[in-house]
């Protein structure tokens, strides 16, 4: 089986996690086992945080996470990969990045969708800033070095 074709959206609008599923799925038929979601939300950081503001590169954004999923593909037998990361402002609550990945077994999509995720919270083309509950505009978010030491796991 060739690998997937990756399903990438750099979106202002909220997902649907229930309908891209259905989307991403459709045309496997009976042969996934297994389908990983990962959604990630803005946290509003014990009340601190009114919003994020979150910036991209477009054109360049889109290859990068095309070129990441490709990977992943490359790593796992995977028969679909979607990856949707939103930009703009985002209010606590609201979803920021999914990643679906869909396998014939879990352990591969699983550690597909990990792996994407290391990507997405550290090296990918994305910005944050941060803007706080007084309504001043606070700092721009970095990966951690929790993140940083996750990501180092793939190598």
């Amino acid at each position: 089986m060739s690998a997937p074709v990756p399903s990438i959206a750099i979106q202002a609008e909220p997902f649907d996690t229930a309908a891209e599923i259905a989307r991403i799925t459709a045309d496997l038929g009976g042969r996934a086992g297994a389908v990983v979601t990962f959604s990630g939300l803005c946290r509003d950081e014990d009340g601190r945080l009114a919003a994020l503001e979150l910036e991209h590169y477009p054109g360049m954004a889109e290859a990068e996470l095309a070129r990441v999923a490709a990977e992943a593909s490359s790593r796992w037998p995977l028969q679909a990969v979607r990856m949707i990361h939103r930009y703009g402002r985002v209010r606590p609550g609201d979803g920021i990045v999914l990643v679906i990945t869909v396998s014939s077994h879990r352990i591969a999509a699983f550690e597909a969708a990990s792996f994407l995720m290391d990507y997405l919270k550290t090296r990918a083309p994305f910005w944050k800033r941060e803007h706080l509950a007084d309504g001043t505009t606070g700092a721009w978010v970095e990966a951690t070095a929790q993140d940083d030491a996750a990501a180092g796991r793939w190598g």
